[in-house]
């Protein structure tokens, strides 16, 4: 019998459904041993743990072949802990850099599946939410509404502005429908650029960024993090981008040049940024970044929900199906494209 890992909170009722749906599986769930969430969809909470709680810990690795969830207190020794392990299911879409990290795709042969599409109305919805705050001046009236000042002003509107996006899979893609239903110019880049994709207007190569970072009013980062996109945005590219636009990352902090993103926001070519990813996480104090009135700060908390759990314990049940019938896996990672 195939045993299964839980390695990170879960409600009951969601492993429940786990055990429901996949009877042929044995589950174990031991939420004693794992950190305690401090907030729905906690995967990362800290977990300090007794030596003894760890030893029972690691002989519940020793036993797993299935981990949902990747095990954050033991990354470096954990294929020497769990000699039976063949497949981990992440609650993540961007893991390639954390499995290129631990060099676990060198060292074993796991597969691993990622959570994507989980996230991706949260984080359109967040992208939406930054367009707005900048269009509608919130500045302005946080400022007034401190003062108790009334004036009436202009509000900028979203209609028939461009909107271009780095990064069309499927939270580029949710992102752009929404821009589409806000009736906004919606353009974007994918390596596969001849391919139609409803609601885009115009579709460009990763290589020819130029035409978008010319045309955006917005920009939203919505790529993984790979070799190619690490750096991907810099000064040059900031100063492509036409004064008063504004970038909205929701990828990772390494696809931007955060001094020279730093710059512009300071110099007044941006507009303004809005940032659920930094270079460091979490942006630590005293960084710029913190005391610029027009920076939206998020921390990396855009693509988190009350529902994530539910949907990937959705994907999991699936996955765990198609396993066991040695059937094709959904959000297999790619761990070459790191996606």
């Amino acid at each position: 019998m195939t045993t299964v890992l839980i390695a990170s909170y879960l409600e009951p009722e969601f492993v429940a459904q786990i055990e429901a749906a996949v009877p042929q599986a044995r589950v174990i769930y031991r939420p004693d041993l794992l950190g305690k969430p401090r907030f729905a969809a906690d995967h990362t909470a800290p977990n300090p743990r007794t030596p003894e709680q760890d030893q029972e810990w690691r002989s519940l690795l020793a036993q797993a072949d299935v981990l949902f969830d990747f095990d954050f207190t033991h990354p470096d020794d954990l294929p020497d802990l769990a000699p039976n392990l063949k497949w981990i299911q992440a609650t993540s879409a961007g893991i390639g850099k954390y499995v290129e990290r631990t060099r676990y795709a060198k060292r074993t042969n796991w597969k691993f599946t990622t959570a994507s599409g989980v996230h991706a109305r949260p984080l359109a919805e967040f992208v939406v939410f930054a367009m707005l705050y900048f269009a509608k001046d919130y500045e302005y009236l946080h400022r007034e509404k401190a003062a108790q000042h009334w004036e009436r002003y202009t509000m900028g509107e979203l209609v028939g502005k461009t909107l271009s996006i780095i990064g069309l899979g499927k939270i580029g893609r949710e992102v752009a429908r929404l821009a589409k239903a806000l009736d906004m110019r919606v353009i974007g880049s994918r390596r596969d650029p001849s391919q139609t994709i409803p609601g885009i207007d115009a579709l460009y190569a990763p290589d020819d960024l130029r035409p978008l970072l010319e045309s955006a009013d917005y920009l939203v980062l919505a790529t993984p993090h790979t070799h190619e996109t690490e750096g991907l945005i810099g000064a040059a590219e900031i100063a492509t981008l036409p004064r008063g636009a504004v970038l909205i990352n929701i990828a990772r902090g390494a696809v931007v040049n955060q001094a020279a993103l730093t710059a512009a926001l300071q110099n007044g070519h941006l507009r303004g940024a809005a940032l659920d990813v930094f270079e460091t996480e979490p942006l630590p104090p005293g960084d710029p970044l913190w005391s610029l009135p027009n920076v939206l700060i998020s921390p990396h908390s855009a693509s988190t929900a009350a529902s994530e759990n539910r949907k990937i314990t959705e994907i999991f049940i699936e996955n765990l199906r198609r396993y066991l019938a040695d059937e094709p896996m959904l959000n297999l990672l790619d761990v070459e494209k790191q996606y």
